[in-house]
C-alpha cells in the first residue's frame, strides 16, 4: 500500500465518477482502474461498489477511506513542515450535540493553548453527523449521550463504526426555559405542568430516529412540539413562544446570559454525558485538554 494509492482512493470518493477522478489525477482511467484493484487485493476489502449508477464507498471502504484521509492529511503537514518549510498550524476539531458547556469547555481550551499555533473548529450538529464526523476523521472527539432508551442502539452503531463511548457524568432530567416564562417560578415541573408549552427539540435532518434524539424522553407524546436547527432559534423560540426543551441542567451563563433557567423535571429519567473517540486511537494533547475542561462540569450537575 502506497500513499499514491491512498490519494487515488480519497479523490476517487470525492469526485462525481471514475472518469473525473482520472482526470484530476491525470491518468488514464485503466490506470486508475488497476491502482484501485491492486489495492483492494493487498487489503483484503473491496473499497468501492461498482454499478451502472456508478462508483460509491462499501461500508468497509468508508471506515479506510477515513484512515486514508488521516495518513494523506499527515503527510500533508511533514510536506508542508519539512519539505515545501510553510508555517502549518496543528488542527483540532470537535462535533457536539448542543450542549453549551460542551461550548465553553472549547473557548477555555483555545485560550490555554492560543491561535498562533493552532486551527480549531467546533461543530454543532445532528447525532448522525456527530458520529460521521468522528469515524471518517473531521473530528477526534465527538460529544453526546446516551441513556436507558438509546444506549443499545447507539452502541451498536458506534461498535460498527470502529467508535467507542467514554462516560464523563450523569445528570438528571431538567426543563430548560427563559425567565419570563409562567412556569419559571416553580421548584419542579412534571410533563403536566408542561403540556400547554410548545417542547423545543433539535431536528436530526433524515435521520430522524428516536434514538438519535438530543432530547430524553423521545418518544412521549407531546401536545405541542417544534423542531430548530440550532441553538440560537431554540432560545428565541422559548422566549417569543414560551417554549422549553429538555437539558442536562448544566447551566453557562456567561455564554447564555441570565435569562434562562434550568428547573428540575420529575422525572427518573437520567443522561450519560460521554465522547466517543475512534478505537485504539491516541488523544492529542488538544483532545486531552478539552477533556479536562469538560469533566470540570462534574461538579455543575444539578
Amino acid at each position: 500500500m502506497t500513499l499514491q494509492q491512498l490519494r487515488y482512493a480519497v479523490t476517487i470518493a470525492e469526485s462525481p465518477s471514475m472518469n473525473e477522478a482520472a482526470k484530476q489525477l491525470f491518468i488514464s482511467q485503466p490506470s486508475l482502474s488497476g491502482a484501485i484493484r491492486d489495492l483492494e487485493e493487498e487489503i483484503g476489502i473491496t473499497i468501492f461498489s461498482r454499478s451502472n449508477r456508478g462508483i460509491i464507498p462499501t461500508p468497509e471502504g468508508e471506515e479506510f477511506l477515513g484512515y486514508a484521509r488521516q495518513m494523506m492529511e499527515q503527510y500533508q503537514l511533514l510536506d508542508e513542515r519539512y519539505i515545501s518549510k510553510k508555517n502549518v498550524k496543528k488542527k483540532f476539531s470537535v462535533s457536539a450535540q448542543h450542549y453549551t458547556f460542551a461550548v465553553n469547555a472549547f473557548v477555555q481550551m483555545v485560550k490555554q493553548f492560543g491561535m498562533d499555533e493552532y486551527e480549531f473548529a467546533i461543530h454543532e450538529t445532528k447525532t448522525h453527523d456527530i458520529i460521521e464526523d468522528v469515524r471518517n476523521g473531521k473530528s477526534e472527539l465527538g460529544i453526546l449521550y446516551l441513556n436507558a432508551f438509546n444506549e443499545k442502539a447507539l452502541t451498536k452503531i458506534l461498535r460498527e463504526s470502529g467508535l467507542e463511548f467514554h462516560e464523563l457524568f450523569w445528570c438528571k432530567t431538567y426543563v430548560y426555559l427563559w425567565n419570563g416564562n409562567p412556569l419559571a417560578k416553580k421548584q419542579c415541573l412534571t410533563m403536566k405542568d408542561l403540556e400547554d408549552y410548545p417542547c423545543l427539540a433539535f431536528d436530526q435532518g433524515n435521520n430522524n430516529s428516536f434514538y438519535y434524539a438530543e432530547e430524553v424522553l423521545s418518544t412521549y407524546d407531546y401536545k405541542q412540539i417544534i423542531k430548530a436547527s440550532d441553538r440560537a432559534t431554540i432560545l428565541n423560540l422559548m422566549v417569543g413562544l414560551n417554549g422549553y426543551t429538555l437539558c442536562s441542567g448544566i447551566i453557562c451563563e456567561e455564554l447564555n446570559g441570565k435569562d434562562y433557567c434550568a428547573i428540575p423535571l420529575d422525572s427518573e429519567e437520567k443522561m450519560c454525558i460521554g465522547y466517543i473517540k475512534k478505537k485504539n486511537m491516541s488523544l492529542s494533547a488538544l483532545g486531552r485538554k478539552y477533556l479536562e475542561e469538560l469533566e470540570m462540569y462534574k461538579d455543575n450537575v444539578l
